[in-house]
């Protein structure tokens, strides 16, 4: 059986700077977990498992209940068994119809988009399924897809590009199946689609706003003239933003457009500079690709005083509780007590990262 170098070398990896992420077993789950010391003794966790499994024999759980969670730990088991091996490759989630034909305008922007992300040496997660989902595969290539289909009666046998693919998993639920979406990610593009699509977009939102998913690039993709997300984005301001139900920096959290071009270099760009975060005792730790300059971090630290708890934002080299991750270790930190709250404001500090360096290629992360 191959090794996970085999793997992350038959996808060449090293021709594809901007698409070298963190190892995303590292990656906390929720986001907003502290990070501890390293430990390769996972028999901790084991042993509360099997705490927990007896515990609930000992109150009489009912086994409709059992069933659930056996199915939900094996579906995860799997699940996380076939993602490992392209752990430190940058991968986006893309989401829209299953019944969106291939004549329509949707379809080939989705083909296009899968192309372009795989021509980055990203790969391309969709659900697995027909229309937008098949039209991301489409364009990705069959190497570089990862599907994720849901059993249903109707509508969502796997798409042929996907089908029979070691890289695809068949879940019956989809609390697991949204688990894995933004688990193994690092950007997510919506086109558009029905109740689903709206319902795993407004998730993501969620996540983002509340932290539990780490800070990653969002983009509401329409077809080429297109109004969906469109009047999606204007529903928002006006019955969300307007009557105070959301912040203003909120809308930073995703862009919309209707052009590949646009939502492909929005998604590069966040890792232009920034690479990723962890929370570190009290402090959130963002690992960025080079050093920002004395002037950078005086005008950042005026910038965004309004989301420091305490202190300032400080430059720094890795802290010892992020041991686990020494293929990190040599890239600069930037510290900061963070309230935690103001999540919009965080995109937003991202994006003023990004700027401190406007020359580079968006295809050389590694500046």
């Amino acid at each position: 059986m191959a090794s996970d170098d085999q793997h992350e070398s038959e996808l060449d990896l090293n021709k594809f700077p901007e698409a070298q992420g963190e190892d995303e077993k590292e990656r906390p789950q929720p986001a907003d977990e502290m990070s501890g010391p390293a430990m390769a003794d996972q028999s901790d966790l084991l042993s509360m498992m099997q705490q927990t499994i007896t515990r609930m024999e000992r109150d009489g759980t009912t086994r409709g209940d059992l069933k659930i969670l056996n199915r939900t730990l094996r579906e995860l088991r799997y699940a996380f068994k076939v993602f490992q091996p392209y752990r430190r490759r940058r991968k986006v989630t893309v989401f829209g119809s299953a019944r969106t034909a291939p004549t329509h305008p949707a379809y080939q922007q989705a083909v296009a988009l899968g192309r372009a992300m795989a021509g980055h040496g990203w790969m391309v997660i969709t659900g697995a399924g027909g229309g937008i989902m098949e039209a991301g595969h489409l364009g990705a290539g069959r190497d570089l897809s990862m599907g994720l289909n849901i059993l249903l009666p109707f509508e969502q046998s796997a798409n042929p590009i996907i089908d029979g693919d070691p890289k695809l998993v068949t879940l019956k639920y989809f609390f697991t199946r949204k688990l894995m979406f933004v688990k193994e990610c690092s950007a997510v593009i919506c086109l558009p689609g029905g109740f689903g699509t709206l319902d795993e977009t407004l998730e993501v939102l969620t996540l983002l706003q509340t932290g539990k998913q780490t800070m990653i690039p969002m983009v509401l993709l329409d077809e080429p003239g297109g109004t969906y997300w469109q009047n999606f984005g204007a529903f928002v301001e006006v019955n969300l933003l307007k009557t105070a139900l959301i912040s203003p920096e909120d809308l930073a959290l995703y862009t919309i457009t209707d052009r590949v071009e646009v939502a492909v270099e929005h998604t590069l760009n966040f890792y232009r500079v920034y690479h990723s975060m962890r929370y570190v005792n009290n402090y959130l730790v963002l690992r960025i690709c080079q050093a920002l300059t004395a002037a950078q971090l005086e005008q950042i630290n005026e910038a965004f005083a309004d989301i420091v708890v305490s202190g300032q934002i400080e430059q720094l080299e890795a802290m010892p509780e992020e041991s686990n991750e020494p293929e990190l270790g040599h890239l600069p930190r930037l510290r900061l007590h963070f309230d935690r709250r103001r999540l919009g404001r965080l995109r937003q500090l991202i994006d003023a990262i990004n700027a401190t360096c406007p020359t580079c290629e968006v295809s050389a992360q590694n500046c």
